[in-house]
């Protein structure tokens, strides 16, 4: 390696700790700050963003970029070329525009908070539109300079290397038989006996303290992170210092526990990351479908079987002081519960055999608003007729229709299809990591995830960046990702109803 390499690492280095201030100015936006500050924190954070925006297009990293040479290290080779990646999609934006686009998502995300709560999408018609007219310039921009269109401008920001092309062929025969899936699934699910509620009430420090506990579970390093409440259940914060949120309903435990569940599979990948390469482009996450594919591996891969369950019951009981022998607080009436499909309205609470359709529903219509094929006026009842078509719901209000997620007031098109690709991957890495390691699933019956854990971090989390998504869901299962270890988990959980699923 050069000195134009060693020069490089430093520039980075120096981003990175602008990340992580960026990272949790963002947290405590979400959680803790007060309304009143919300116009200064937006242009404190515009003006962070700016700073970002200039490090990384400054005429100096092009000239580095030019003279670096990392050697034959891997991990360097790979460093150099995501460096060369991020300057790409920087240096296609004028600062102005990143700023002016920091400042309206963080205005429209104020809004929508309120907006959400009251079902009032006009109320933030006004500040959604310039989130969506800045997003396009954006698109378009950066498709220009990577030689891409607007959407899939969009789609490499989150995902490299993920196109249209690769997902369409995916959605479509989702989208196919989808209907017809949930359909054999209700109907298995409706011939069997009917699973005992839980009546609550659940007091929410109950559950939190029931949350904390799940979490250390895991393998969540409580002197790393910690757990909050917010509008949105998410994870962030900055390197070593995982922050994960949740949301609490004092007559369904299940929601903020699943919730809680699956932003620890979040917060055990950033926690997984090589340490040598924290600093730099390499050591990140490998894109958000395999971030996805974490939080979903955790919440609805693992923690919602037959073996995850037995090892839960007492714990539930003892959390909640259930004298013993109480109905439906047994470990199959659990799973029951934790299996149990019905279509709803509210994407983050749906069940893994449903949760496809909320996203089939986004990626098209986000397509369509950045396409500009979609007014924007137009997507309440756009949204509404989708839902309808693929989950036979009428949505009842703006708030459980297109105003549930904060992901478009953020400017985060382009974010939607992650999801569901990670369920497809999730569901092809637990069927390879069982097959590698046997004793995966027995380990989970005891409540001890250290094998599956140490799989993860051998085969996905240590890896980070050094090499593509594709490439390391390859090297892990010994295929592409498709969608036929997610089809076969869905038919024997549901249809066969197997007692290892």
């Amino acid at each position: 390696m050069n000195k134009a390499y060693l020069s490089l690492e430093r520039h980075f280095a120096r981003l990175s700790s602008l990340n992580d201030a960026i990272g949790i100015l963002c947290w405590d936006k979400e959680v803790i700050m007060p309304s009143g500050a919300a116009e200064r924190r937006a242009e404190n954070l515009a003006m962070l963003e700016g700073m970002r925006h200039e490090i990384l297009t400054a005429p100096v990293i092009a000239e580095l970029l030019e003279q670096a040479e990392p050697g034959d290290d891997v991990w360097r080779r790979a460093n150099l070329e995501e460096m060369r990646r991020l300057h790409a999609h920087a240096t296609a934006l004028p600062g102005e525009l990143v700023e002016a686009s920091t400042q309206a998502t963080a205005r429209c995300e104020m809004v929508w908070r309120t907006a959400r709560e009251n079902g009032d999408f006009a109320a933030i018609l006004p500040t959604l539109s310039e989130v969506l007219r800045l997003t396009r310039e954006i698109a378009v921009a950066t498709g220009e300079k990577l030689g891409l269109s607007p959407y899939d401008a969009l789609l490499d920001t989150f995902d490299p290397g993920t196109r249209q092309t690769d997902i369409d062929p995916v959605f479509t025969q989702l989208a196919a038989g989808l209907p017809e899936l949930i359909g054999t699934v209700l109907e298995k699910q409706n011939s069997l006996p009917a699973a005992p509620p839980l009546p609550g009430p659940f007091s929410v420090p109950r559950q939190e303290a029931l949350g904390r506990q799940l979490m250390q579970q895991l393998g969540f390093d409580v002197t790393r992170g910690r757990l909050d409440v917010s509008t949105h259940p998410f994870c962030g914060g900055a390197t070593h210092d995982v922050r994960l949120t949740t949301r609490y309903d004092e007559n369904d435990f299940i929601p903020a526990m699943m919730g809680v569940l699956h932003e620890t599979g979040h917060a055990l990948y950033d926690m997984g990351l090589p340490e040598t390469w924290l600093s730099q482009p390499v050591g990140q996450a490998g894109g958000m479908t395999l971030h996805e594919s974490q939080s979903l591996l955790m919440e609805m891969q693992v923690c919602r079987s037959n073996a995850f369950a037995g090892w839960l019951a007492p714990k539930l009981q003892a959390a909640f002081d259930v004298p013993a022998g109480t109905t439906g607080w047994d470990a199959h009436n659990i799973h029951r519960l934790l299996t149990h499909v019905q279509p709803g309205f509210i994407r983050v609470d749906a069940d893994e055999v449903t949760y496809p359709a909320h996203i089939l529903v986004r990626y098209e219509l986000e397509k369509a608003l950045i396409s500009g094929d979609l007014p924007l006026a137009d997507l309440p009842a756009a949204f509404n007729e989708r839902i309808h078509a693929l989950l036979g719901l009428h949505v009842p209000d703006d708030g459980r229709g297109c105003l549930q997620d904060i992901h478009w007031p953020e400017g985060l098109f382009g974010y939607f299809p992650c999801y569901t690709l990670g369920a497809l991957t999730a569901a092809q890495l637990r069927e390879a990591a069982c097959k590698q390691v046997p004793h995966i699933m027995p380990a989970i019956a005891k409540g001890d995830f250290t094998p599956l854990l140490g799989w993860l971090r051998e085969n996905v989390h240590g890896r980070a960046r050094s090499a593509s998504m594709p490439q390391i869901v390859q090297d892990a299962t010994g295929r592409k990702l498709d969608a036929s270890a997610y089809m076969a988990h869905i038919h024997r959980r549901y249809v066969e109803r197997a007692e290892d699923a």
